[in-house]
């Protein structure tokens, strides 16, 4: 058994490449698949296993919502809370959740909401996807677990989730890993155009804006989801077994409500719950993330901004490295779960 504290101590090639190969080989992944040193290859991509699953969920009624989770790890263990974003599920980590839980973590992964097994308590509630009020349900599922502190890990609307936590509640956020930096959204920011070729990765915003949209996303969510992937993560070459494992989580009656309220919130097209205009103004002036951070990006992730994270390393101003994956797109956990894994390992002693 490794000892947590002294996993990977130093940080470099040598060390990162054999700390990898550990947690490699918990997976019976060979260490040429592990992750190597920041700026180094992940050669994990295109790997995608599709045998494994979280043995049972929990649930767990926190704010306006039953969370669904998945729980690994001794339960006195440090805490570390991993978030999925859109069109994905809990299972983005299921190859990442016991690798952390054999070095003794505590690891939730919870159910957003509009996901899986989480959903609301009242039929009244106003099914809400604005940035503010998914990153209070995951305080509140803290709140309702007895949590006081974690390490947060996330992308796509798991990293917003978790950069906002770390933002406005650093005191509930031990450490941050966060994939594509810096995501908190500014309304404002979002009404200026980006130059073509990034608008172009961000087509389905437009789609959803209309009912068309509404109406296909609902028709189609499965198949679209589907060519997300393909398009966000292009060498991941993932099975029908994998994708379908996932794509049940589609089938909660709020995901078409949320996913929608979502961008269309994001564009300015659909307001927000005037309680948590507060949160938002805060929000709004792009607050620094003072507590430890890794980000992470995939090189082939169109979601990411050239610069190996100087485009948003000013946004951390606490202890922080940054890691750019060579040969993965998008899903960064699922496709580098050893990658993703040893970041958190990493942030943990920043």
């Amino acid at each position: 058994m490794i000892n947590r504290r002294a996993f990977g101590k130093t940080i470099g090639a040598g060390a990162a490449g054999t700390a990898a190969a550990s947690l490699a080989g918990r997976l019976g992944a060979s260490p040429a698949s592990a992750a190597t040193a920041p700026g180094g290859n992940a050669s994990t991509a295109g790997r995608a296993k599709g045998l494994t699953s979280f043995p049972s969920l929990k649930q767990v009624r926190a704010g306006e919502l039953s969370i669904g989770y998945a729980e690994a790890g001794p339960s006195r263990g440090p805490v570390v809370i991993l978030l999925h974003g859109w069109p994905y599920d809990i299972h983005s980590y299921v190859d990442v959740a016991p690798l952390l839980a054999a070095e003794g973590y505590r690891v939730i992964v919870p159910y957003l909401r509009g996901y899986g097994t989480t959903t609301f308590l009242s039929k009244r509630t106003f099914r809400n996807g604005q940035q503010a009020v998914v990153a209070l349900d995951i305080i509140a599922l803290m709140d309702a677990l007895r949590i006081e502190k974690a390490l947060l890990g996330g992308f796509d609307w798991g990293a917003r989730t978790a950069d906002i936590i770390a933002a406005l509640w650093p005191k509930r956020c031990k450490a941050l890993v966060s994939v594509t930096g810096y995501l908190i959204t500014n309304r404002e920011k979002n009404k200026q155009p980006l130059p073509p070729a990034a608008e172009w990765a961000w087509w389905y915003q437009y789609y959803f804006a209309t009912e068309r949209g509404v109406l296909g996303l609902t028709e189609h969510r499965h198949d679209f989801a589907q060519l997300i992937w393909h398009n966000v993560s292009p060498t991941w070459h993932f099975d029908d077994a994998t994708f379908n494992r996932t794509a049940a989580a589609f089938n909660n009656p709020d995901y078409v409500s949320i996913v929608i309220h979502n961008y269309r919130w994001r564009l300015g097209l659909a307001a927000g719950d005037p309680r948590y205009d507060g949160i938002e103004a805060k929000l709004a002036t792009g607050p620094a993330i003072h507590v430890p951070t890794i980000t992470v990006d995939g090189a082939l992730d169109p979601f990411t901004p050239a610069g190996d994270g100087a485009a948003y390393r000013a946004k951390f101003t606490g202890p922080y490295a940054h890691r750019t994956l060579k040969r993965i797109g998008h899903n960064v956990p699922q496709e580098a779960p050893e990658a993703f894994a040893q970041a958190v390992l990493d942030a943990d002693r920043l």
